[in-house]
């Protein structure tokens, strides 16, 4: 996910991590009693290296605070998608299974009905520090039977960034803040005209992509088609999925606009997997890009040392709220996700573990990482704290609008779900299939995804 640096965090950001190679590690995690072994998820960008430098930093507190313990980082170097199928591959057997690892929200609940997680209740009974976050964080880490499954390590929120000197030249205001989806596409309009070599909106499309398509714009869309009040991916009072209705034609119908109008990129780079970097590296950063519809992380990847080092980004680009299809209550919507740190069922050593995020989530290390990592605060003293507020340009933006935002339904089919929408997506975005068959098509899909599970709109 992708910040500005700033002074107090140049010694943290200039720590290196040694490469170490994903292998089942002889016995397991629990083959030394001593050592916790931590996998996460690393960056598949070499220059990007957020995490990686959070997580030595961590090892070198944790071995100093506890003599003769020991830490083994285990990165896992692969795509969103591909990240998901070796963790949970190495979550099947006590040989492979690290002490620690980290999962995304979304799929959280898929791996405990799978059993692969071990509940962490009676280690956060006994741990002061859990009264601090907020209880939104809390339930994305919460299993259907009522535990917690993961502490959660920020969150995120969605928005629209645009290219100041491109608007300057299409004639648009550099505080533009859009009050319905008709702006957007009017604003995108004014610079495909008068700026004809930029590519004008940016949105996230079709099974390539992954999660980035379904979260970063089709929910972004979807959950800005009512007044909010009820969920319109999910009937959580039925407990079963919804199947089309206007709000989700709507949505495809948006994106189709954006690509049948060529107000995106080409549909072959849109339907790229890499396109998410080469927004954050190439697009924005060399003024190709006049707005983005993406995350509150970007900056992560503008850091110095990074490969992508952008120190003017602040000054360069705009943010503004993605607003309601038709500006209705609330104006403005938000998703948000994020990841949490979670103990493997089959962990060797899940006492040591625990006490490792314990290091990582005292309110100095959580706030450092929300800092390096771009994310948002879900530790509320953290939140309240003037030097987070102020550690870098966008954070109150992005913070801000936790009070506009939505959790996606990760329930355990969700991850189908997610891929039906997409599927819906990249339909109406090459032109193979119109709103109407793609949302047919969607329904058809979402019946298979949920065992039937589904209501009508």
């Amino acid at each position: 996910m992708p910040v500005r640096p700033t002074a107090a965090l140049t010694p943290f950001l200039t720590l290196v991590l040694a490469a170490t190679t994903l292998t089942a590690c002889g016995g397991g995690s629990g083959s030394d009693p001593d050592t916790v072994k931590v996998s996460f998820k690393q960056s598949t960008d070499n220059s990007v290296k957020v995490m990686d430098t959070y997580l030595a930093d961590i090892k070198k507190q944790f071995e100093k605070a506890n003599p003769g313990k020991k830490v083994e980082l285990v990165p896992i170097k692969a795509p969103d998608s591909e990240y998901y199928t070796k963790l949970q591959q190495m979550l099947r057997s006590p040989k492979t299974a690290p002490d620690l690892v980290y999962e995304d929200t979304f799929l959280i609940n898929s791996d405990i009905t799978s059993g692969y997680l071990k509940p962490l209740d009676p280690y956060l009974a006994k741990w002061p520090d859990w009264n601090r976050f907020v209880d939104t964080a809390k339930a994305a880490a919460k299993g259907e039977d009522g535990k917690t499954y993961g502490v959660p390590d920020g969150t995120d929120t969605r928005g629209l960034w645009f290219d100041k000197d491109i608007f300057a030249k299409a004639g648009l205001p550099a505080d533009w803040q859009p009050k319905t989806w008709n702006d957007v596409l009017t604003a995108a309009h004014a610079i495909k005209r008068k700026v004809p070599d930029t590519i004008p909106l940016n949105v996230y499309t079709g099974k390539p992509v992954g999660e980035a398509a379904t979260m970063q714009t089709f929910e972004m869309l979807l959950y800005g088609t009512n007044d909010g009040s009820t969920d319109p991916l999910y009937d959580k009072n039925a407990k079963k999925w919804i199947a089309g209705g206007k709000g989700f034609e709507d949505a495809l119908r948006f994106v189709e606009t954006v690509y049948k109008e060529k107000l995106g990129p080409d549909v072959s780079d849109a339907l790229d997997p890499n396109v998410m970097t080469r927004v954050r590296g190439e697009w924005l950063p060399k003024g190709k890009l006049g707005i983005a519809l993406d995350g509150s992380w970007l900056p992560q990847d503008w850091l110095p040392g990074s490969g992508h080092e952008w120190p003017e980004w602040s000054k360069k680009l705009g943010l503004a709220a993605m607003p309601t299809q038709n500006g209705q209550a609330p104006g403005k919507v938000s998703m948000s996700g994020g990841w949490t740190w979670s103990i493997p069922a089959k962990a060797g050593n899940p006492d040591l573990a625990f006490e490792f995020i314990k290091t990582m989530q005292t309110k100095a290390n959580a706030q450092k990482w929300y800092v390096a990592n771009s994310g948002i605060a879900v530790r509320e003293d953290v939140a309240k704290d003037p030097a987070y507020a102020t550690a870098q340009p966008g954070i109150k933006f992005f913070t801000d609008l936790v009070r506009s935002t939505h959790y996606r339904p990760a329930y355990p089919a969700y991850p189908k779900v997610s891929t039906a929408i997409q599927e819906a997506m990249e339909g109406v975005t090459t032109g193979d299939t119109s709103v109407e068959e793609a949302a047919r098509g969607y329904a058809d899909s979402l019946k298979d995804a949920t065992d039937n599970q589904v209501v009508e709109r």
